[in-house]
């Protein structure tokens, strides 16, 4: 939100007062306070009418420090507050009449007192800084009575607003602010936190969080569940402003060694994702939306993808399982499904998991909104005339009040008779339209739950999955979100058209996603909107099967392969078996995720940031730490793509190339650019017909252009995300040294080798055009190049 016209020019609606002077210093217990009056202070007389801005600096946990502004300090909000992993710190304060310096760790508050200006600092360097004109007090819409001035006195007629700035360093680039359809670097770009329906091709979006990271190693999150409106280097040019309505603003500085260690620390912050059951990266297939389907057609397309070899983990039944104007009172339509749980069981006796799309929004003319409508589990409306209703999807629509405890347990009974009957997991869709002018049970702010209800929502799904399921089945297909929605994956991005741009937006919002604090990200292959034509949904094939999460869905038709053409069943198949045998190496990736917050889809400025090349690159990314993905945008198969310094091997071919390099090149519909990095070992599963299985298991450990003295490791998991197999490899000269914690049921693969002088501890079981297949008889193998 613009409060000022330029540099000089006020806006006469925002009546800006500004922080002029560090009048007041005091330690507190784990920080400072810091008083600023409204304007500068010479004399004890110069303390009369004027208002001041507290800003108190506490270190939230290692490497963190909150912030929070305020201008009245009895001021009540009453909006809903995230759930912080606090962890209080060592601090010094120490102050003179120059300057306050609070240190806690590597980082540093530095206030001038005389012109006003907070610097933060990590490790002796300047991170950013709020000083002229950047932490104010905004009357906006005050309202001025010119014939009766007197009558004002002491009135506050008028929106109070608080406003943060910091500044940005030149080539400084912002990244992250959710799940944003927009560029990709942020600069230059107005943002509103604010939970909409707006699919992909617009500025707004599902999933806002008020959060960003920058290519100096360190994190702004702004604590606020109601609407943070940034503007990013749009307002003044140099600085990341952010303004909120009321009379306080709260934030955290994040300081990290690099970007990805800024995500550790906020998500240890705001928690860490769940690790998904393994079965989840497998492909979904979805019934797809205003379809009109039975169970013939259910068990056609399983039966179809049975009969065309194409591996299928998990089955979606979209809206219509339900009647029509019945939405969603969790009741299966026995006029098509006249035998549910017979139906399920012969699905899942088939290997497949169940998923059923529901939302928070009850239909009235249904018994289970009768039963909340009488027992006070949904929304009121904010004139006291009874529940918030609307002509929303369905007729007279309610909304299920999660902050009632006793709704909770409603609303997850009613689920839990889905989970009795066979089903696995929920596609918790919607949770953004949620209206304002309405009475929450625990009373609170109805704009701060407008983003927040998506958290109460996912939580309530998400935690009836675990207890009914077991620690670790628990998983979502969840559309919004918010601060901590990571830790209820799986997340996919909304509604996308079938087009190449829509494609490629949807990788950008990705994106900017996983640089938000999210781990696992899907989209809807193919398109939701309109039918894509056969070069579209191929290549839409490749970017989905080597995304985290893969399904098929759309809106007005069916998304099986062969609707499109007889090679868009080979590309299906080619691409979901290669996500199938990387499954020891992504799931890997994921439980690295669960652990640190380290995304397992990454922009390649998370990777590579030292390389100047990177900072805008959002049509290609890496998954994990190893492999490049860059997906074809193009109906000619033509695509352009960088690679970083060193080595890279394609995963497909063996093709080798150097990196510091752009490329341009033309890929049938079979290929893409797919490169694995130097220095890798790279696991890959011997089986292809399920994501969930023994990854250990007659695994092959395929070795790319290890770099001299520097060890590399694997850690091949379990399908409970613990180690079961760990391999190391180090060049030293002309050797390869490999020592791995056994070695049955595995061989290694020396990609892009084929002659070795010797090999001790493994005999050469065969030499392929991909290179040497080893079969290790000891715990430490040497191989003499």
């Amino acid at each position: 939100m613009k409060f000022t016209e330029g540099y000089w020019e006020k806006n006469e609606r925002a009546n800006a007062q500004y922080a002029v002077q560090a009048f007041v210093v005091e330690e507190i217990e784990n920080g400072m306070r810091v008083t600023a009056p409204l304007h500068r202070i010479t004399d004890r007389a110069g303390a009369l009418d004027v208002g001041t801005i507290t800003t108190e600096f506490i270190a939230v946990r290692k490497d963190v420090i909150g912030v929070r502004s305020y201008h009245f300090e009895g001021y009540e909000k009453k909006e809903p507050k995230f759930d912080l992993n606090q962890d209080k710190q060592d601090v010094q304060v120490e102050v003179n009449e120059d300057e306050a310096v609070m240190t806690a760790g590597r980082m540093t508050v530095r206030v001038d007192r005389k012109d006003f200006k907070i610097t933060y600092e990590a490790d002796e360097n300047v991170l950013t800084s709020c000083g002229f004109r950047n932490l104010g007090y905004m009357q906006y819409d005050r309202k001025r009575l010119t014939k009766f001035p007197e009558e004002n006195y002491m009135a506050a007629d008028y929106i109070p607003y608080m406003l943060t700035e910091l500044s940005l360093a030149p080539g400084e680039c912002v990244y992250g602010l959710g799940e944003r359809f927009t560029a990709f670097v942020k600069n230059g770009q107005v943002v509103d936190c604010w939970n909409e329906d707006g699919g992909t091709a617009s500025q707004i979006a599902y999933k806002n969080i008020p959060f960003y990271v920058t290519n100096k190693h360190y994190g702004v999150f702004v604590d606020h569940s109601d609407n943070v409106s940034f503007e990013v280097a749009s307002e003044k040019v140099e600085a990341v402003g952010f303004s909120v309505k009321g009379e306080e603003i709260r934030y955290n500085i994040i300081y990290g060694d690099n970007i990805k260690d800024v995500l550790v620390h906020y998500t240890d912050l705001t928690g860490k994702p769940a690790l998904p059951p393994a079965w989840s990266f497998g492909l979904w297939l979805s019934t797809s939306f205003t379809t009109n389907y039975d169970e013939e057609t259910t068990s056609s397309f399983i039966q179809g993808m049975e009969d065309r070899d194409l591996p299928l983990d998990v089955f979606h039944f979209d809206c219509f399982w339900m009647k029509e104007f019945h939405w969603c009172d969790f009741e299966w339509d026995n006029r098509i499904f006249p035998d549910v749980e017979g139906m399920l069981r012969r699905y899942k006796e088939k290997g497949l998991k169940i998923c059923v799309w529901i939302n928070p929004y009850i239909s009235q003319g249904t018994k289970f909104f009768r039963e909340g409508l009488e027992n006070g589990y949904l929304l009121k409306r904010a004139d006291g005339r009874g529940i918030k209703q609307v002509d929303n999807w369905q007729p007279g629509m309610g909304l299920v009040d999660f902050t009632n405890p006793d709704a909770v347990k409603w609303y997850t009974a009613k689920l839990k008779t889905l989970l009795d009957m066979g089903v696995d997991c929920f596609k918790t869709d919607f949770g953004e339209r949620i209206p304002v002018d309405v009475e929450y049970y625990d009373g609170s702010n109805p704009w701060g739950m407008h983003n927040y209800y998506t958290k109460l929502y996912n939580t309530a799904v998400f935690e009836l999955l675990k207890k009914e399921k077991g620690e670790g089945e628990a998983v979502l297909f969840a559309r919004s979100a918010t601060v901590g929605g990571q830790q209820f994956p799986v997340h996919w991005g909304g509604d996308c058209s079938a087009s190449y741009q829509s494609m490629a937006e949807s990788l950008r919002g990705g994106l900017s996603f996983t640089l938000s604090g999210f781990s696992f990200w899907s989209h809807d292959i193919g398109g939701f909107e309109l039918t894509a034509s056969p070069d579209v949904y191929k290549r839409w094939l490749q970017f989905g099967l080597l995304s985290t999460h893969s399904r098929l869905h759309g809106s007005k038709s069916y998304r099986v392969p062969w609707l499109f053409d007889d090679e868009a069943v080979e590309v299906c198949r080619k691409f979901t078996k290669l996500k199938l045998r990387l499954m020891p190496y992504i799931y890997q990736m994921a439980v690295l995720s669960h652990q640190t917050g380290i995304p397992s889809m990454r922009a390649m400025i998370m990777e590579f940031e030292k390389d100047p090349a990177v900072k805008y690159l959002d049509m290609q990314y890496m998954l994990g730490d190893s492999i490049l993905v860059a997906p074809v945008f193009s109906a000619d198969g033509k695509v352009e793509y960088y690679l970083p310094k060193g080595t890279w091997t394609h995963l497909l071919t063996g093709e080798k190339k150097e990196g510091g390099i752009w490329y341009e090149e033309t890929y049938d519909f079979l290929s893409l650019p797919l490169f694995v990095r130097e220095n890798t070992l790279l696991p890959i599963g011997s089986n292809e017909e399920t994501a969930e299985y023994d990854f250990a298991k007659d695994v092959q450990i395929q070795v790319y252009e290890l770099v001299e003295e520097k060890e590399v490791l694997c850690q091949v998991p379990d399908r409970k995300g613990n180690v079961s197999l760990t391999v190391k490899a180090e060049r030293k000269g002309n050797q390869i040294i490999l020592g791995t914690s056994k070695v049955e049921n595995m061989t290694y693969l020396l990609r892009n080798i084929t002659e070795v002088k010797s090999v001790s501890g493994a005999q050469v079981k065969e030499i392929t055009e991909q290179g040497i297949v080893l079969l290790p008889s000891d715990e430490k193998v040497v191989v003499e190049l």
